[in-house]
């Protein structure tokens, strides 16, 4: 999954290649490169994943000296009494020094009621000076798609300096599928032809019915883990279990997926 992602990735990754190239040349560039970006999706679309694969094109690059994905939220930069913000969020920039910080649910920095007593302002003021000056350093701010609109508008300074906006889809049945049987190898598990049909039905159904609550990838990883523990407890109900063979052992049976919540 996460084609356009990926596209969009190796897009800019090239244009920057093409921007250090012009620079060997001896070409004077005005502005500054821009590795800053939002990433919007909904929970398991893989933002995370994405930001650690951008965090190594841009130390390849020579654009970042580590990096390294620090992520924090709102809780990681703003405190609730005056004057502690200030040095939370300095504290968290301090950590991502040279490689990325990435911020989750960054939204919830601002606010739609105009609370002053609310220091996600504050926060923000000292990230948009970061954006300005900083060296060495990218932000990424992430979260639910409208929600990040809503950020974006809380400042005129925010939407000049994310320039780069990638919008993660909900991931397809059919991709969700391939993810639980890659998160199944990992675990040792297998379906049987059976318990793999009834598992996709599932998949299906549930997205089919999805909000933006939808867990993608986050929702398969735990299907996979509670029908290994489904599994387990069945194989441990027998007789004799310690006489069950290795294949009897790792492989997932319908009445293991009928039981999935």
């Amino acid at each position: 999954g996460l084609d356009s992602v990926k596209d969009r990735v190796k897009e800019y990754s090239k244009y920057l290649e093409y921007i250090a190239l012009r620079k060997d040349k001896g070409v004077e560039e005005e502005e500054r490169v821009n590795l800053n970006c939002v990433f919007k999706g909904n929970p398991g679309t893989g933002k995370t994943t994405i930001a650690r694969k951008l965090g190594k094109i841009y130390k390849q690059l020579g654009l970042l000296s580590k990096g390294h994905v620090h992520e924090v939220d709102r809780s990681d930069l703003v405190a609730e009494f005056i004057g502690q913000t200030a040095p939370k969020t300095k504290a968290a920039i301090k950590k991502a020094a040279g490689g990325i910080l990435f911020i989750d649910e960054a939204y919830a920095l601002a606010r739609k009621d105009d609370d002053s007593k609310d220091f996600g302002k504050e926060a923000i003021e000292i990230l948009l000076k970061e954006l300005s000056d900083g060296e060495d350093i990218a932000i990424i701010a992430a979260g639910y798609p409208n929600e990040m609109d809503t950020f974006l508008e809380s400042n005129p300074g925010l939407k000049s300096r994310f320039r780069m906006i990638y919008d993660f889809p909900d991931y397809t049945p059919q991709e969700l599928l391939q993810i639980a049987q890659k998160h199944a190898e990992k675990k040792g598990i297998q379906f049987s032809e059976e318990a793999e049909e009834l598992l996709y039905k599932k998949i299906v159904e549930a997205y089919r019915n999805r909000d933006k609550f939808f867990g993608n990838a986050r929702l398969v990883v735990s299907l996979i883990e509670e029908s290994k523990l489904n599994l387990g407890i069945r194989v441990m109900s027998v007789e004799n279990p310690e006489e069950l063979s290795i294949e009897e052992l790792s492989l997932v049976q319908v009445e293991d997926i009928d039981k999935l919540a």
